[in-house]
């Protein structure tokens, strides 16, 4: 297999880039590790469409956000992922957050980030967000800031990108990448793939990517450290506590714990910043952790009802020590190969202008690219319980599955499950169900609908029962059966 361009990970930003190239008359192979996109940093973070203000002013982050802002705003109608602009506030009430908030104001206005407005009375902080607690007396207010469905977003671009040409190889590793005159071989668990061009956006992996090509020259390539950050995710009934993203005052560690609505009307609470963690892939959660981010919580606000609880999750964003910006650039060492690492915070909202600065590195790389005639967007199919009634009505009519409901918390029906196993990228796990129609996000985190979707799985793809899985290859369900079946 040879492709003009191999983009190595289905994450946020390969997957944007992707779809950006997908408008272009090349082969494009977008290659993923795991069994699904999203399966990593994208599927596990705060799911928020930051304003801007926070980066640095002249910094790829400042731009790449500020213009990724406005991109996610256009295409959420067009691909149909979930996401409302309800805007962002930075609390504080101490001189010295006084001070990192007015710092924030002129950063956000020197990176161009439109709506500004700094409330510097309680009662205009309070007349917004009732809930907080009263000694908050200062805010900056971001009304371009929103939340998103981080993996909806994904898939979106990923189909997009699957419906114009672009090749989506899953399970599919790369073991080892070399070049050998103008052409990248990379040696993969799918077997050998080649390719002109190779853009690395394996997140938490890209620096052992990078270094395997460099082989030699290791001591020259960037080291990603992982920063592990913990979460609540509370039930529907906490939803309106707050009515927008509720930031603290930033520090060294970050934008700090947050507290905010998210776009299927939970409230999600984290997360912290840690990085001693076990592994690139420790994704467990901690007493020690969770209970912090729940005393740093309580400074903004004390009105959270933890027993609301519904689930404890943690993801893990790359780090690269001693650099303050996203690594975007063609390797000084190896003509061709372009990283796109350390893509932390805000990497979800910059992630649309990825494809725009993939395409200017192609092209200075020496890549001829011609606008194809025909493109098209993939459009997410609309969640049954957001329908109207004529709508529903409709529905039933085309396809009487749509009146049975597997996921009750959540109102998913037996037609969306179905169709989402027949999506240009398929669901075929429970978690990727999950992923592409809300089933299992609710009140019993699957404890009902759980089974039902197994079925569903099994029926639909003639699987055996150890065949269904729970989310990545191997991850089996039922490992026997512990009953005779009746004859």
């Amino acid at each position: 297999m040879h492709y003009n361009v191999v983009i190595v990970g289905s994450g946020i930003t390969g997957s944007a880039i992707a779809m950006e190239l997908s408008k272009y008359n090349i082969s494009v192979a977008l290659l993923e590790k795991e069994n699904d996109v999203a399966m990593h940093t994208t599927k596990a973070n705060s799911g928020i469409v930051h304003s801007g203000y926070d980066p640095k002013p002249g910094t790829k982050m400042a731009y790449l956000n500020v213009l990724g802002n406005q991109m996610i705003r256009e295409l959420a109608p067009i691909l149909n992922f979930h996401f409302n602009q309800i805007g962002s506030l930075v609390v504080g009430e101490t001189a010295q957050d006084h001070k990192v908030i007015n710092d924030l104001y002129d950063r956000g206005i020197k990176n161009g980030v439109p709506g500004l407005k700094i409330l510097k009375t309680v009662r205009e902080v309070h007349t917004l967000e009732p809930s907080l607690n009263p000694n908050i007396d200062y805010a900056l207010y971001a009304p371009t800031c929103g939340v998103v469905s981080p993996w909806e977003m994904c898939l979106a671009f990923a189909n997009t990108a699957v419906i114009n040409g672009v090749s989506f190889i899953n399970n599919c590793m790369v073991d080892d990448i070399t070049k050998d005159g103008d052409v990248f071989h990379l040696n993969t668990t799918r077997g050998n793939i080649d390719a002109d061009y190779v853009i690395n956006a394996a997140g938490l992996g890209a620096d052992d990517l990078y270094q395997a090509l460099l082989k030699d020259n290791k001591d020259k390539s960037f080291v990603i450290k992982a920063c592990k950050g913990e979460y609540y995710l509370l039930d529907k009934d906490q939803g309106t506590l707050v009515n927008r993203v509720i930031f603290q005052t930033p520090s060294s560690l970050g934008k700090g714990v947050l507290v905010s609505p998210t776009v299927h009307g939970n409230l999600i609470v984290g997360p912290d910043a840690n990085f001693d963690v076990k592994s690139k892939n420790d994704t467990s959660n901690s007493t020690m952790s969770l209970d912090y981010v729940r005393k740093m919580a309580s400074k903004t606000t004390s009105s959270i009802m933890f027993a609301a609880n519904i689930r404890n999750f943690a993801g893990e964003r790359a780090t690269v020590e001693g650099f303050d910006d996203f690594i975007i650039e063609e390797s000084p060492y190896v003509k061709g190969f372009i990283n796109f690492a350390g893509i932390k915070s805000p990497g979800l909202t910059s992630a649309p202008a990825f494809g725009i600065e993939a395409v200017k590195l192609l092209e200075g790389s020496g890549l001829k690219l011609t606008k194809k005639n025909k493109f098209e967007y993939y459009r997410l199919p609309t969640f049954f319980s957001n329908m109207s009634l004529e709508e529903k009505r409709q529905a039933l009519a085309q396809n009487p599955s749509y009146g049975q409901v597997i996921c009750r918390c959540e109102t998913v029906t037996e037609a969306e499950i179905i169709n989402a196993m027949h999506q240009p990228i398929p669901a075929t796990t429970i978690d990727a169900i999950k992923r592409r129609t809300n089933a299992g996000m609710g009140r019993c985190q699957g404890g009902f609908c759980g089974p039902k979707v197994f079925a569903l799985i099994k029926e639909e793809f003639g699987l055996k029962y150890n065949e269904v899985y729970q989310d990545k290859e191997g991850s089996t369900i039922c490992v026997c059966k512990t009953k005779k079946e009746d004859k």
